[in-house]
């Protein structure tokens, strides 16, 4: 029997790699068809969207929204993966800074800014992941990048001898790290600075609320059906029936209310059948990924 498609939202514990809930739920589901959209640190906790089936192909989209995350960035202490499963190679007395030097760091490092990924991250440099060649003594030199950091709240401070704990609330764009806002937050004030704690409590419109743990899954394999999915996912277009056999076969239809690169939009036959997910360009909707059998 052919695995359901949809998407699961899950709340990814510690300690587990993103790749390591995929391996769970393909034995959940019975398929190897799945994925996820945006990867989340083994320290990190909270939402991971896993697509199954036909409904990877909507997991590159998502994987571009807006996140939310709340964080403990502990400052006083660099490591070197900007988080606390990786050694610290620099301290310095933070208890003494002012909350008022904290905020105004802080409010640097919010808008749109360039921001160079950690060493120990998982992007590609000449085909190979950059956390191996850090392991490996041969951290790599990552460009800069731009992403956009819309809100960066301060929530809480605690001062624990030379250390200064800083809890926050992130709300950015895809591609941001929130290891790299710490270490950059640290070195700002020159004092060094690293994760404790991070949870991602939103990944576009799934939120933390509506996420399940592993076991909670176990017991019962709760997924969002492909068409709900992409309709909470995405603005919504209905097709008449000439339209959808159009769409169906990869044909493109006149533009009708798409935004001209604001994103996909779902595209949904008479039935309520997903048919595609739809792009804006020059005057015209054409299929990005075709869902229709």
């Amino acid at each position: 029997m052919t695995a359901a498609s949809g998407l699961i939202i899950v709340d990814k514990p510690s300690g587990l790699t993103s790749h390591d809930v995929v391996g769970r739920i393909r034995g959940l589901a019975g398929t190897r068809r799945v994925g996820h959209a945006g990867t989340l640190d083994p320290m990190a906790t909270g939402v991971l969207v896993i697509g199954v089936q036909k409904a990877t192909r909507l997991l590159g989209y998502l994987a571009l929204t807006e996140k939310d995350y709340v964080a403990t960035i502990r400052l006083g202490q660099a490591t070197d993966t900007d988080d606390a499963d990786g050694q610290v190679v620099a301290a310095a007395p933070a208890a003494a800074l002012a909350d008022a030097a904290v905020s105004a760091a802080i409010a640097v490092l919010t808008g749109e800014i360039q921001q160079v990924p950690p060493g120990y991250s998982a992007i590609k440099v000449g085909g190979e992941r950059a956390y191996r060649m850090a392991r490996a003594g041969a951290a790599p030199e990552l460009a800069p990048r731009t992403v956009t950091v819309l809100a960066f709240t301060v929530t809480d401070l605690r001062r624990r001898g030379d250390l200064l704990d800083v809890d926050v609330a992130v709300t950015c764009s895809s591609g941001t790290y929130i290891r790299a806002l710490a270490r950059d937050l640290g070195a700002a004030l020159g004092v060094g600075g690293h994760l404790t704690a991070l949870r991602r409590t939103r990944v576009g419109p799934y939120r933390a609320a509506a996420a399940a743990t592993l076991d909670e899954l176990a017991a019962d394999l709760r997924m969002i059906p492909l068409a709900a999915a992409a309709a909470q996912a995405f603005p919504r277009r209905d097709l008449t029936e000439p339209e959808t056999r159009l769409v169906a076969h990869g044909g493109r239809l006149p533009a009708a209310g798409e935004p001209a690169g604001g994103g996909p939009v779902a595209a949904f036959g008479p039935d309520g059948t997903l048919i595609a997910l739809l792009a804006q360009e020059a005057g015209q909707a054409r299929p990005l990924a075709v869902f229709a059998d």
